[in-house]
């Protein structure tokens, strides 16, 4: 059992005192680093020097920190200084907890010089196995000092509460306190395969979409409300329903090849498919609303290297064009 006498407590992340009255003190740790230095330094006048200190102010240091701990560190004569067995302890413990001290300030410092540590990223399930991974695997090349752990999810993640770096959204932005960048246009088509329209029919107008099987994106902000712009800038909404709903733009996409149904989806999901004839475009003298594919983040100030150069990267490659 202690008893009165004060304990000391050692670690990186900080120095806490335990006084003879039991209260914690965490506002000596100076006082220990000047300390440390003294001991090094094997002299006040060259510890006072190295920390561009007086002589006075370093004595004065260690005597509140033997004060404040209730034991003597140190033995002074004309000639020399001596550790007690108190200060032994205390010396050897401190100066590994402030050589890690150092380490970690010099680690957080690199991370902001340099992109490197983990990127933890969410993203829209299609889009990064269609369009994100191969550039993610650049973006590696590149950046050798990064991992990448991306998370692939149509819902829209909490970046704060679930620990994300940033996210990669396509569409309305709801959320305020996030920083959005846009990256891209994202384009959209209407289309259905040849074997559904041979039987159904080809639709002239967005309202005989009406009398169609549509096939729907669950996660859609509008998902049976689909808009259509004229020629003379006239906006349509047409409610529209179908057998099929998905929260996954590739499972519309491949009913839609089956000849399910008539999609509306981003260009992206569906090129290959245009160009193969495996489905075809409808109602072309219509536009789709173009929607933006954006990076977020929880805040610009200090932004760390790492999510800068990974926006930067993915604005530079997927630039301002459609998608």
């Amino acid at each position: 059992m202690l008893g009165n006498r004060p304990s000391v407590i050692i670690g990186v992340a900080g120095i806490a005192f335990m006084t003879k009255r039991g209260e914690s003190r965490v506002n000596r740790l100076d006082d220990v680093a000047v300390f440390v230095r003294v001991v090094e330094a094997a002299s006040f006048t060259a510890a006072a020097e190295a920390l561009a200190l007086s002589q006075s102010a370093v004595s004065k240091a260690v005597s509140r920190l033997e004060d404040e701990l209730g034991v003597r560190l140190l033995t002074r004569s004309t000639r020399r200084l001596t550790l007690t067995e108190s200060g032994a302890v205390l010396y050897e413990r401190a100066a590994r907890a402030l050589g890690e001290l150092d380490e970690a300030c010099l680690a957080v410092t690199a991370l902001q010089q340099e992109p490197r540590g983990r990127l933890r990223v969410s993203a829209p399930m299609s889009f990064a196995i269609l369009r994100l991974t191969g550039l993610v695997a650049e973006f590696l090349e590149r950046y050798p000092g990064v991992t990448v752990d991306l998370r692939l999810d149509d819902r829209r993640v909490d970046l704060v509460a679930e620990g994300f770096d940033l996210a990669l959204r396509i569409g309305d932005l709801n959320d305020s306190s996030l920083v959005a960048r846009r990256l891209a246009t994202c384009h959209q088509r209407a289309l259905a395969a040849p074997a559904y329209l041979e039987r159904h029919g080809t639709p002239r107008h967005p309202d005989e979409l009406r009398h169609h099987n549509c096939l729907i994106y669950s996660y859609a902000e509008t998902a049976k409300l689909w808009r259509f712009i004229g020629s003379d800038g006239e906006e349509l909404t047409v409610p529209v329903r179908g057998n099929l709903e998905a929260n996954n733009g590739l499972a519309g996409r491949e009913a839609a090849l089956a000849g399910l149904g008539v999609l509306l989806t981003p260009d992206f999901y569906v090129a290959d498919a245009v160009r193969a004839g495996t489905l075809v475009p409808i109602l072309e003298d219509w536009r789709l609303p173009e929607r933006g594919i954006y990076a977020l983040y929880p805040e610009r100030r200090l932004l760390a290297p790492k999510v800068r150069a990974f926006v930067d990267f993915l604005a530079e490659r997927m630039g301002t064009g459609r998608t």
